[in-house]
């Protein structure tokens, strides 16, 4: 009864086609917001920090990169391994080149060449799609990952073929590096993916959102009304890619403090599409929830039993939670295709209506 908009009365197109035309969820992104940039780093200990809510806001960003292409476009990709590698390499790359530059700016900057990237491996969907579009996704992911480690320009000539972080300084405060600590880097990963999401937003329910949308659902019948599918498909590639190459360097500098090659292998590239999977395609709020199930289900099995007085092997928990995920996909795709988030669509609008019958 405390989910419902009756008497709100909207007098303008403007007001009506808001981002959040409905009180309640104004008040609850608000409450959400206040609560994860205020009471979270006031309370929250470095182990949650650092080992669960810094993962979860990056690999968000990842997945919401993925769900631009996949989701809203209909275009499988599986190169998000990749394009976050050449955004962590093009970051480090970018702190040797510019010492002096502000962090921000050059884990920002590291997206737009993980866009070229993936304009790039993104020209095949121009003349494929479908499973065609997925193995040539996976080829470039390959690609990626083998120049990550034969090309030692892109990692400074280290003897250990890894991103070694140096330290960098915003207003005085140390947010890369050894010495940084975890509240801050927390609240930067916050600020960037919170700016990000909310750009995704509006860009889906704008001109560009629509017309990647009418291709995902019908390609020949947007291309008659007037939709350009090279300049609509190549756009998504890029902007996925950016959003992938952002996390890939936040993932490197303000999450492992150092990466190599296999940080952004091909598992990683299953471990985000399935957090889109379970998630939901088509829904930037199944981002965060696939992202947060998955990297929140081993931790819940390492430590939940020990609670119980119970002892688990790291192997039985990592065995277990390959089990429980492959549950879910096949769950999801089975029995409810657009996932946790339509889940919570379901709840919100029996709440509406409640306790009169659906």
């Amino acid at each position: 009864m405390f989910y419902r908009e009756v008497g709100q009365y909207k007098t303008s197109y403007a007001a009506d086609q808001a981002l959040l035309p409905i009180l309640q969820d104004r008040i609850g992104i608000a409450v959400i917001l206040l609560i994860a940039f205020v009471a979270v780093p006031l309370t929250a200990s470095n182990f949650a920090l650092d080992s669960v809510l810094i993962p979860i806001l990056v690999l968000s960003l990842a997945a919401t990169g993925l769900n631009l292409l996949t989701g809203y476009t209909g275009l499988l990709s599986l190169g998000t391994g990749g394009f976050m590698g050449v955004g962590a390499f093009a970051c480090y790359k970018l702190t040797t080149i510019f010492p002096n530059v502000n962090i921000i700016f050059l884990i920002l900057c590291s997206g737009f060449f993980a866009a070229a990237i993936g304009t790039v491996f993104g020209l095949p969907s121009l003349r494929i799609k479908g499973f065609y579009l997925a193995v040539a996704t996976l080829a470039a992911q390959f690609f990626l990952s083998w120049c990550f480690i034969r090309i030692p320009w892109l990692y400074n000539y280290n003897i250990s073929a890894s991103i070694e972080v140096p330290t960098k300084t915003l207003f005085g405060l140390a947010v890369t590096g050894p010495t940084a600590s975890s509240t801050t880097r927390y609240l930067l990963v916050l600020s960037i993916v919170t700016v990000l999401v909310l750009m995704a937003a509006n860009l889906m329910r704008g001109r560009i959102g629509r017309t990647w949308m009418a291709v995902r659902d019908m390609d020949l019948a947007a291309e008659l009304i007037g939709i350009r599918l090279y300049q609509t498909k190549l756009l998504a590639f890029a902007v996925s890619s950016f959003y992938c190459g952002v996390a890939g360097a936040m993932m490197a500098f303000l999450w492992l403090g150092n990466a190599e090659s296999e940080s952004f292998n091909i598992n990683q590239s299953f471990l985000i599409l399935f957090m889109v999977i379970i998630g939901g395609l088509g829904s930037l709020l199944g981002s965060f929830l696939g992202a947060a199930l998955i990297w929140g289900l081993p931790i819940v099995l390492r430590h939940a039993p020990a609670y119980l007085g119970l002892h688990i092997r790291s192997a039985t928990v990592d065995q277990s939670t390959f089990v429980i995920l492959g549950v879910l996909i096949i769950f999801f795709l089975i029995v409810e295709p657009h996932g946790l988030a339509r889940l919570w669509q379901i709840g919100k609008q029996k709440l509406r209506v409640w306790p009169f019958p659906y």
